[in-house]
C-alpha cells in the first residue's frame, strides 16, 4: 500500500514474506534501543520532535537538538524490514526501547511509511493508542509492551550488543560463522547520537568495526553476514 495521509495508520500496511521458513529454522531478534521518539506540541500540532525542523522549538526550551533524532531509529527499522534476511522470514520480531523507557513491538511483515515525515506520524498514533493495526486486513503491526523487554526474549537466547566502545572488535562474518544454530540470536542496536547500549542481560558484547558507524550500517553487517550463513539467495 502506498502513503496516503501525513504520518497516519494508513501509511502502514502489512505484507507477507514471500518464503515463510519452518519455525525449527534459526532466527534473528533485533532490539533497537534508545529511539529518539519524544513528543512535542508545535504549531499547534502534537508530533515526534525532529532536531531538523524543531532546532528553533528546542533551543528555546533548553534541549540539545541531538537528542531528538528519530531519522536515525526510522533509518535503521527500515534496513531491517527490508532486508533480505526478512524477505526471507528469518527476522523472528523486532523491539523498539524509546529514550523514555516505552517498549514496544514491530511485526517484522509490516512496511512502514518511505518518508521519515509520515513514519513520524505513525509513531504518534502508536505512543497515543498503544496499538498500530493494518487499515484493510486489521493485522496488528505495532504494539507497545510491559516491562521488563527481557520476558518477551526467548530463553537461550544469545543476546549481543554492538557499541563501538567495546573492546572486542570482531570480524562479523567470522563471528556469526561458529554461532550456533539452536538459539535465537538476539542483536542489540543503539540508535542516538552519543552514548553506547547497555551492557545489561547481554551474552556478548561487540564491535563489528574499528570506525563509529550509524546504526543502520551495523544492521546492514549483521544482515549481510547472516545472509551468508544461512545461505540465502540472493537476487
Amino acid at each position: 500500500m502506498e502513503a496516503q495521509n501525513n504520518g497516519s495508520v494508513n501509511d502502514i500496511a502489512a505484507c507477507q514474506s514471500k518464503l515463510l521458513l519452518p519455525s525449527e529454522k534459526p532466527r534473528v531478534i533485533f532490539i533497537l534501543e534508545n529511539a529518539s521518539l519524544q513528543k512535542g506540541f508545535v504549531r499547534k500540532k502534537r508530533k515526534i520532535l525532529h532536531s531538523s525542523q524543531d532546532s528553533s522549538f528546542l533551543l528555546k526550551q533548553g534541549k540539545n537538538p541531538d537528542d531528538y533524532r528519530p531519522d536515525i531509529f526510522f533509518e535503521a527499522l527500515r534496513g531491517i524490514l527490508d532486508s533480505p534476511l526478512n524477505k526471507a522470514g528469518m527476522i523472528a520480531a523486532v523491539y523498539v526501547k524509546t529514550d523514555s523507557g516505552v517498549i514496544f513491538e514491530v511485526k517484522p511483515h509490516t512496511r512502514i511509511p518511505r518518508t521519515c515525515k509520515r513514519f513520524c506520524g505513525v509513531m504518534v498514533e502508536l505512543l497515543e493508542k498503544s496499538c498500530v493495526r493494518a487499515k484493510d486486513s486489521g493485522d496488528l503491526l505495532m504494539k507497545v509492551l510491559k516491562e521488563p523487554l527481557t520476558r518477551h526474549i526467548p530463553e537461550n537466547s544469545q543476546i549481543i550488543g554492538l557499541s563501538y566502545s567495546s573492546e572486542k572488535l570482531v570480524d562479523i562474518e567470522d563471528y556469526l560463522s561458529v554461532a550456533k544454530d539452536d538459539s535465537d540470536l538476539v542483536f542489540v542496536v543503539g540508535t542516538m547520537v552519543h552514548g553506547e547500549v547497555s551492557k545489561e542481560s547481554t551474552t556478548d558484547y561487540i564491535s563489528v568495526s574499528r570506525y563509529q558507524l550509524n546504526a543502520k550500517s551495523c544492521i546492514g553487517l549483521v544482515c549481510d553476514a547472516l545472509e551468508q550463513k544461512w545461505k540465502l539467495a540472493r537476487c
